[in-house]
């Protein structure tokens, strides 16, 4: 369950028929398959990242799928383990937007804790099966967290990456809202346009113009 100030806006979702069914799935699934990440982490994003500090979205699609890597926060992978691709491609963005150095860890809990919700459209999945929990219920529940966050009247960042992600788009409404979107980092893709995107300076070049202070994206590897 969800404890901090997410549990007021998202407990109507407790009582919705799909989410009595998302539950009883999940929880038969971890009895009975490898499941990521682990039960703890599953709502690890909304942990980290409480809805009154919440200033940029980056919203991906579900977790890592290999074991050790998941850890409740979309594109990060726990410290220690190897950097997937596609956030291997996100670090040289990084770097090539803010000239950081790109790091050895891909643990993004730092961005997290600075009000960067680091949200997959589903929550879970089974090992070694990507998008195997699709359709059980998250994408309701998540859903129902880009609603919940279209209700603050303070400035937003959605970043976008690939299709799924960009199809979110027609859910957001509010005027405060600076959307980034491009081709998802994975290296199918990456060379179509989301290198150059430059979406780290864009997010606090426009959270800087609002008044809001800008997210330290650097990374350190302690």
């Amino acid at each position: 369950m969800i404890e901090n100030d997410w549990a007021e806006k998202l407990q109507g979702e407790y009582k919705k028929p799909y989410y009595r069914k998302l539950y009883n799935t999940v929880v038969r699934e971890y009895k009975e398959q490898q499941v990521f990440p682990k039960s703890g982490d599953i709502f690890k994003a909304y942990d980290l990242c409480p809805f009154h500090k919440l200033k940029v979205v980056i919203l991906g699609q579900d977790p890592y799928h290999n074991v050790g890597q998941a850890q409740g926060l979309s594109f990060s992978v726990q410290k220690g383990i190897a950097l997937p691709p596609s956030l291997q491609n996100i670090f040289k963005e990084l770097q090539d937007d803010l000239s950081y150095p790109i790091p050895k860890s891909g643990d993004l809990s730092h961005w997290a804790e600075q009000g960067v919700l680091l949200l997959n459209t589903v929550l879970t999945v089974r090992a070694h099966q990507a998008f195997s929990h699709r359709g059980i219920g998250w994408e309701e529940f998540t859903d129902a967290t880009i609603r919940a966050i279209e209700e603050k009247e303070e400035p937003v960042v959605y970043i976008l990456w690939g299709s799924p992600a960009q199809k979110k788009r027609a859910m957001i409404h509010q005027k405060k809202r600076l959307i980034l979107t491009a081709p998802h980092p994975s290296p199918l893709s990456a060379y179509r346009g989301f290198f150059g995107s430059r979406p780290f300076s864009k997010c606090n070049a426009y959270l800087e113009q609002e008044g809001l202070s800008p997210i330290d994206w650097r990374l350190s590897d302690e």
